[in-house]
């Protein structure tokens, strides 16, 4: 059964049919994106979400992952991880169920290489295609279609899943193969993680010695220590105390996991990883499945005995 809720109105522009499974935190911005370029219909685990999307946007909400791929010819899933992805696809409501030959799952997800390779496998042997395309940028960027997304997938299916992309990024880069885009973005992961830990840190010590968080920023990033952290997070977020939740270290804490093994599948030692690992862990044990990834600083600052403050 569906919950649709339509309007004599509105009257969406010529395209592919897209189904958008996942309406989480930066799920539901990406797939307000694709309301005045494509027919659309949303899925979503906790139903009164996709239901509320579909009467604030004026589509259809449908009932399970099966219905959602019979009206659709581009998925787009947007979901934790690779194994929710492959959830998705089994039993008698799941997408293979409602599958016709040539659909494109576009996965969005943060997955992994290998979890991606097996979702491929058994879509191709249906006669379907895939791409992983993990995204960065947060949820300002999925608001403006200006993410950055990383795609995996031969070139044609790339070509293929580009109009649907350019809805909701602005930069779009295909990385190679099938599993690339996400092994791309968690070394951008890691990255993110090393910077959140090394100015957490790094402006923990300072204060302590008295410098104004405000003015080390200042130099920071002026110099070659600068990051998108030190740029925009710790400015926005850590100097105002707002500390909002947009992204949880929980998904940090997984995607740097991922990056750990994807090192380990290569046989390339990386020690930096292996503690960035370890860090983020600690942070999610301590600080719960709920706080959002730039509150590791927080735990920093415990421990130093100072807050970082402009």
């Amino acid at each position: 059964m569906s919950t649709s809720v339509p309007s004599p109105s509105f009257a969406p522009a010529a395209g592919p049919r897209v189904g958008f499974l996942g309406l989480g935190a930066i799920g539901n911005p990406m797939a307000a994106r694709l309301v005045p370029r494509f027919p659309l219909v949303v899925w979503n685990r906790t139903a009164a979400r996709a239901t509320d999307f579909a009467a604030r946007h004026q589509i259809s909400a449908l009932a399970t992952p099966r219905e959602v791929a019979q009206r659709s010819d581009v998925l787009v899933t947007c979901v934790p991880n690779s194994a929710e992805v492959e959830a998705l696809l089994d039993g008698p409501d799941g997408l293979l169920a409602g599958l016709a030959p040539g659909t494109l799952l576009i996965d969005c997800t943060s997955g992994s290489p290998a979890g991606s390779r097996r979702i491929a496998h058994r879509l191709t042997a249906v006669g379907a295609q895939f791409a992983d395309a993990p995204v960065s940028g947060g949820t300002k960027g999925a608001e403006a279609g200006t993410l950055t997304i990383m795609v995996g997938a031969d070139p044609g299916v790339f070509a293929r899943a580009l109009p649907v992309l350019d809805a909701m990024g602005k930069r779009i880069v295909h990385m190679g193969p099938i599993g690339s885009g996400d092994a791309m973005k968690a070394v951008n992961q890691v990255l993110l993680a090393v910077h959140l830990l090394a100015i957490g840190e790094g402006l923990a010590a300072l204060t302590k010695m008295g410098v104004s968080p405000a003015k080390a920023l200042e130099v920071l990033n002026g110099s070659t220590g600068r990051s998108m952290v030190s740029e925009v997070h710790v400015p926005e977020r850590v100097l105002t105390g707002l500390w909002p939740r947009t992204f949880r270290a929980a998904l940090l804490d997984k995607d740097v996991e991922i990056a750990r093994g994807l090192f380990e599948e290569l046989g390339l030692q990386a020690p930096v990883a292996e503690l960035a690992a370890t860090l983020m862990h600690h942070a999610r044990q301590t600080l719960g499945e709920e706080a959002d990834h730039v509150e590791v600083i927080r735990l920093i600052e415990e421990q130093a005995g100072v807050e970082i403050r402009g």
